[in-house]
């Protein structure tokens, strides 16, 4: 049997992109897996400490490690280039294909990458997020054509702490930047419950909704060769005509 396997770099501390990523590709068992390698990531603050997490020696180590089990796509599954700067995952992305042979991704490129191929003027932004690097986010988004109309964010520096918040609390987020009537909503973090509120909140809201782990997997399963619109039932993502490949 043929197989397509993904790999997903990982924050040490994150808890939910396993499991969401292993449940959005359950119905492709066993021709499509997703495995998992961490590298050390517990704060998100603007604090030296913690932005030295995202050097890419790290990141380049865990990618080679996880290529040792042959995988036909890598994906670095965060979102730090979104405070960062988008231009950190264009070098890390190159830097990991360099090193592996491997083509790679970032959630935010995958994020992105939707965003313009569905014409987004208008965002709305959920994180679990402190104050400054949400306004880094918002301004990284603005200074692209993506201007953020409504936010909202924890002011948490979790990192583990962001698994915690249960998909109510997130779906009131949701719903409240939902009252800015923007083109989109992005729950943005790769260790928040985003991806099992997406459907229902569509189909409620009438606004498409673009959770990180879910749009990681979309990009990931497309640039394998795999049509992502055999994952059903996670919301329109998988099968808006728009993101074709």
């Amino acid at each position: 049997m043929e197989r397509t396997l993904i790999g997903m770099l990982t924050p040490s501390s994150n808890t939910v992109l396993e499991p969401y990523t292993s449940a959005l590709l359950h119905s492709l068992l066993p021709e499509v897996t997703a495995h998992f390698q961490r590298f050390t990531v517990t704060e998100i603050s603007m604090r030296d400490a913690s932005l030295n997490q995202f050097d890419p020696a790290p990141l380049l180590d865990a990618a080679r490690l996880l290529n040792e089990a042959r995988m036909n796509v890598i994906a670095w599954n965060g979102t730090s280039s979104s405070w960062l700067g988008f231009e950190t995952d264009h070098k890390l992305c190159a830097a990991i294909q360099d090193a592996t042979g491997v083509p790679a991704t970032s959630s935010v490129l995958a994020l992105n990458e939707v965003l313009e191929r569905t014409n987004v003027s208008r965002l709305g932004l959920v994180t679990p997020y402190l104050d400054d690097i949400q306004t880094a986010i918002v301004a990284n988004y603005n200074a692209v054509g993506h201007e953020v109309v409504g936010e909202r964010h924890l002011n948490d520096k979790g990192n583990f702490s962001f698994s915690e918040y249960d998909e109510a609390t997130l779906a009131d987020m949701v719903r409240e930047v939902a009252r800015e009537r923007p083109d989109a909503i992005t729950v943005l973090c790769t260790n928040l419950r985003g991806a099992g509120i997406v459907a229902e909140l569509e189909r409620e809201l009438g606004i498409p909704i673009y959770d990180s782990v879910s749009v990681t997997v979309w990009k990931t399963l497309q640039m394998a060769g795999i049509d992502p619109a055999r994952v059903t039932g996670w919301g329109h993502l998988f099968q808006d005509q728009r993101l074709k490949a």
